[in-house]
């Protein structure tokens, strides 16, 4: 089977995982179909397969853009699916796997944007692993947040179809966002702390503006922490401030990528 072949068939996967979801979401049933967990779990083991051949093919490693890009939705997809055993957080599922369908394609048949390594340190891999942890944990964070946005405006106008007959209580929602900004704040800050480490010069040219940008997008969420903690912090002011950090974070590392590889074809 070529990888090329593979990689349609975990793509069409998603798709038909995706497509079940929102028919089930639709029919408002609140559990996960056999037939949806058995397609998310070859999916899955197609896209691993295929991320470890792209990422670490037989002339090194490469972490170029699209090579990245499959990897973090590997992890969003795993973090979602292990954090399923708890919450109900399936509704994600219905924008995740089209997304992940696109990122297994282009990593597969897109370019190589980056120039192979050959050898990766072990504390390199170690802030690229915890990177890669962080921004998978809060981007379901930024997609629960933007439900929830969705959900109390719906509240507030006193519209009790759509959403409201689909996702979980409003309450339950919360907790589960502050769940999930908890566990990616900490990751978060083992990739900064790692960089700091294992990093020859965080503050190089090349790197400065993502470094900065992970900081700042640290901070944002400390002080969300802080102020749901101390201020009881809710909704709204939750949901500016999770976006607004997911938003710093990406600029920091994919659009760093993003700026570097495609427009300026830097490795």
């Amino acid at each position: 089977m070529s990888i090329a072949f593979l990689a349609v068939i975990a793509a069409l996967l998603y798709l038909a995982a995706a497509g079940l979801q929102l028919v089930s979401s639709l029919q408002h049933n609140g559990n996960l179909s056999r037939s949806l967990i058995i397609m998310a779990v070859f999916a899955l083991g197609c896209h691993a397969f295929l991320t470890w051949h792209n990422v670490y093919g037989h002339n090194g490693v490469n972490f170029g853009f699209f090579r990245i890009l499959s990897l973090i939705f590997l992890g969003i997809n795993c973090a979602c699916l292990l954090a399923l055993t708890r919450r109900p957080l399936q509704n994600l599922l219905v924008f995740l796997y089209p997304l992940s369908a696109v990122a297994v394609l282009i990593s597969t048949l897109g370019p190589e944007t980056a120039a192979r390594e050959h050898r990766v340190p072990l504390g390199v891999a170690a802030h690229i692993g915890s990177s890669v942890l962080a921004y998978s944990i809060l981007t379901l964070a930024a997609i629960q947040a933007a439900l929830l946005a969705a959900q109390d405006a719906q509240l507030k106008r006193r519209q009790m179809g759509g959403l409201l007959s689909v996702l979980p209580p409003l309450q339950l929602m919360e907790s589960m966002l502050f769940e999930l900004i908890w566990v990616g704040f900490i990751a978060l800050t083992l990739s900064i702390g790692t960089g700091v480490v294992f990093m020859e010069d965080i503050f190089a040219q090349h790197l400065v503006h993502k470094t900065v940008l992970s900081i700042a997008a640290w901070v944002l969420f400390a002080v969300l922490l802080w102020g749901r903690h101390w201020l009881g912090w809710r909704s709204q002011t939750a949901v500016r401030l999770t976006v607004s950090g997911f938003t710093v974070l990406m600029l920091a590392f994919l659009g760093s990528k993003l700026v570097l590889e495609l427009v300026l074809e830097r490795s």
